[in-house]
């Protein structure tokens, strides 16, 4: 589990959506609001609705288009399905496996505390062999 999760915040534009994500490197952002997780939105929910890249815009014109027609709580998951900070690695691994998508945000109530990705898990899957 990464316990150091980059996030977004309830309210944030579009722009600052994809700089996070170009700037972190990472694939998926939860989205919190005083701390609580209000949803997670992924690199492949904003290329979902940047369809202007594939039309050789500039980045800014397609963000100046998005924020002023889209919101973040627009694309993110609202209510994505989570790991209790108690659960064990199998128990993550069993709701990755049989889902179609790849992070699952870690809380202590509804307080984030960390996210586990595919990629996590097989880096500790990796690590044993």
């Amino acid at each position: 589990m990464s316990r150091h999760v980059i996030t977004l915040t309830h309210g944030d534009p579009i722009s600052k959506v994809r700089k996070t994500f170009t700037d972190s490197g990472v694939g998926h952002l939860p989205v919190v609001n005083n701390g609580n997780l209000a949803g997670i939105v992924s690199w492949t929910d904003l290329m979902r609705v940047s369809f202007g890249d594939a039309f050789g815009e500039s980045t800014a014109a397609v963000d100046a288009t998005l924020d002023h027609t889209l919101t973040l709580e627009d694309i993110m998951e609202s209510d994505p399905v989570t790991l209790d900070h108690t659960a064990t690695i199998r128990e993550a691994a069993t709701i990755l496996a049989k889902a179609d998508f790849h992070s699952l945000p870690v809380i202590d109530g509804n307080h984030l505390v960390g996210i586990v990705t595919s990629t996590d898990l097989i880096s500790y899957l990796n690590d044993l062999i």
